[in-house]
């Protein structure tokens, strides 16, 4: 008995950096994205199919994964995440697998290209099932996740990496949307547009503690380039933008009132933005309460969302 839980404890120490190679918290934002796409099918009356919901999910779980994993070999190589000491884990900073000497970049690039070829693989299933259109969202999306990093193009280190985020995460819920309903609709674009700039509201907020050491290292990003303080302003203005977005198209009836309940979120965005306002400009506060407020406010404003618009079903 004493052998086998000898075994299993050895087990979980090896898999352990793996799993932090993959920052699992972030990953839940993917399950929400896709639980979008499908609620808004599901609100024009599209049939639900359940297996390909969650064969959906788990795909974007991997890729998600995937540019986790492969953003952390950028910043290895670039030096950023080595100097950073003001990171504020797990949020800033990088899962820390390569700095620790846990994995090597050569095994976390390994990691992000095999994660990448099972979601690539799934999604020519997908594919093949469902319709050529699913093809050109997951191009797009898998040439966003690439160029977010890489560094022949690195939109994260040019101050693009907000907008990156914004379009990578409105595909996501837009091929959520395709696989159940098997044509193009504007429906996830509306409905999505609010929780993908919530999700680059989070990069920018994140990106904060980590300025010095992304400057020390020539990583110009969007806080970089307009400083704390501005960056707060950008990231309230991202807040404000989303709801008014939701607010508009269910005015124009795009959406249906009932989309109104993401509105639930918002105590959470304030508290969020209240604590980065106070402290933005002082390295020596932790803004970790901050960072938790803005993660769960856009986590939760893409449930509600969800929810309203499968009561409105």
């Amino acid at each position: 008995m004493s052998d086998a839980v000898d075994a299993g404890g050895r087990l979980a120490t090896n898999l352990r950096p793996w799993l932090s190679a993959l920052r699992p918290g972030f990953l839940v934002l993917a399950c929400v994205a896709c639980v979008l796409g499908i609620a808004g099918a599901r609100w024009d009356g599209v049939a639900l199919h359940p297996a390909l919901a969650l064969f959906t999910l788990l795909l974007a779980v991997l890729a998600h994964a995937a540019v986790n994993v492969y953003n952390d070999v950028a910043d290895a190589r670039n030096g950023t995440d080595a100097v950073n000491v003001e990171r504020i884990a797990p949020f800033t900073g990088g899962s820390r697998v390569i700095q620790e000497g846990a994995l090597s970049e050569a095994q976390m690039l390994a990691l992000a290209a095999s994660l990448a070829c099972v979601a690539v693989g799934g999604g020519l299933v997908l594919v093949a099932l469902r319709g050529p259109g699913l093809a050109v969202i997951g191009l797009a999306g898998g040439v966003i996740g690439w160029a977010y990093s890489s560094p022949v193009v690195g939109l994260m280190s040019r101050g693009l990496g907000e907008f990156a985020v914004v379009a990578g995460w409105t595909l996501v819920v837009a091929g959520a949307d395709f696989v159940q309903r098997g044509a193009w609709s504007a429906t996830p674009v509306l409905a999505g547009f609010s929780l993908s700039l919530l999700a680059a509201s989070i990069l920018l907020i994140n990106q904060v503690p980590d300025i010095k050491a992304d400057r020390a290292c020539g990583k110009r990003t969007l806080a970089v380039i307009v400083g704390p303080r501005a960056a707060c302003r950008i990231h309230a203005g991202m807040m404000l933008s989303a709801y008014l977005w939701l607010g508009i198209c269910v005015l124009l009836s795009r959406l249906p009132p009932a989309a109104l309940c993401a509105l639930g979120a918002l105590p959470p965005a304030v508290r969020a933005w209240r604590r980065f306002a106070a402290h933005v400009a002082d390295p020596r506060v932790d803004l970790r309460p901050a960072l938790r407020a803005s993660v769960v406010h856009t986590l939760l404003h893409g449930a509600l969302l969800s929810a309203g618009l499968l009561y409105a079903a």
